[in-house]
């Protein structure tokens, strides 16, 4: 709950994002108050990923999508396709299902509350409290990577990540003002982004610098703590490129559920903690066809392993395969992720 002894950080901060704040394509200026389709796109968009690589992917889902019901009628395998390169392909999908809830539990527009918000699904409490702020001005705790290290320095806090994250969400609420909440929440995420970085904080360019604990203290660029990273275990597997005699490739669906959930794949073995021997990966090969491994491996890494993939290529003339068989020169129209696409270049690198 906002501390009205916090009051005079609210204003500082306002007066310094009113001269300040970043043009950006998804907010209002003049006392307009933003699309709320607008700040829940660029807020999911903006997850794991920087400003400058959301912009253009903004821009290309308003040109496809102007709206939420525009995008809640389109097919799921368009939108896919649309967020390639964004990553965490289960955002895209959680993004396709909230703008149908959108339009059919709450006939296009969308809760103005975090409760109301939170009930939709793939909205979570950050992208909750982020849209309530910002598209409709509630005093919601909003706390991004950025607001994390703002306000852990402000007030010196030292409990490492992610462990810290309760106490600095308190934080947050203790110093957001019920007047100019979403600008309140967008000029710490500018602060965070701009003056107040993870390394050589400009401290003395700050509005906060007189009240910053961790400035005075001398140890604002250590902050927020973070837990040690564990190491991240290698996991191994083989992919199949099967050519028919029409040079189409064969692709297959990946299950909704899981990694890569609903993406289009090049069909391989299980993923495992052990390399695979050609033998082991025989009752996995998609159709009948000579087989033979290519040199060097495809290498990719998620956010808790690596992945290494041997490609195998053959030539087949079996029709039984289930799956997709499509020319390459037409897989800009699939949803293909990242490590797929790895897995194509390689292929047709290394195929005579």
């Amino acid at each position: 709950m906002f501390d009205s002894s916090t009051a005079p950080l609210a204003e500082q901060l306002l007066a310094w994002y009113d001269r300040h704040s970043r043009d950006l394509p998804w907010r209002k200026k003049g006392g307009q108050r933003p699309d709320p389709y607008h700040v829940w796109l660029s807020e999911v968009m903006l997850q794991q990923t920087t400003v400058a690589t959301v912009g253009p992917y903004f821009a290309k889902f308003l040109g496809k999508w102007p709206s939420v019901r525009d995008l809640a009628a389109a097919e799921l395998d368009e939108v896919l396709v649309a967020w390639a390169g964004l990553g965490y392909y289960a955002r895209a999908r959680n993004l396709h299902k909230c703008a149908k809830a959108v339009v059919e539990r709450h006939d296009g527009v969308f809760p103005d509350t975090e409760e109301g918000l939170l009930d939709l699904p793939g909205i979570g409490a950050y992208t909750a409290a982020a849209v309530a702020a910002i598209a409709f001005d509630r005093p919601a705790a909003v706390m991004d990577g950025n607001i994390e290290r703002v306000v852990s320095r402000l007030f010196a806090h030292e409990e490492p990540l992610p462990a810290a994250k309760p106490a600095l969400k308190a934080m947050v609420a203790q110093i957001t003002p019920h007047k100019r909440p979403g600008d309140f929440a967008q000029a710490m995420m500018d602060l965070g982004a701009s003056l107040c970085s993870p390394r050589k904080p400009a401290c003395g360019l700050c509005p906060w610098r007189p009240q910053c604990r961790a400035q005075s203290l001398g140890i604002a660029e250590t902050l927020p703590r973070k837990m040690p990273k564990a190491e991240r275990p290698v996991r191994h597997a083989v992919a199949f490129w099967t050519v028919n005699d029409d040079g189409a490739v064969l692709l297959r669906r990946r299950p909704e559920k899981g990694l890569l959930g609903g993406m289009m794949e090049i069909p391989s073995t299980e993923w495992r903690g052990e390399p695979w021997s050609f033998a082991e990966a025989k009752p996995f090969v998609p159709a009948s066809a000579d087989w033979r491994l290519l040199p060097d491996l495809v290498s990719h890494t998620f956010t808790h392993f690596h992945l290494q993939i041997a490609v195998a290529v053959g030539r087949t003339r079996d029709r039984r395969p289930t799956g997709l068989w499509v020319l390459p020169s037409d897989f800009g129209g699939q949803a293909l992720p990242t490590v797929m696409k790895k897995i194509v270049r390689h292929a047709m690198t290394g195929w005579k």
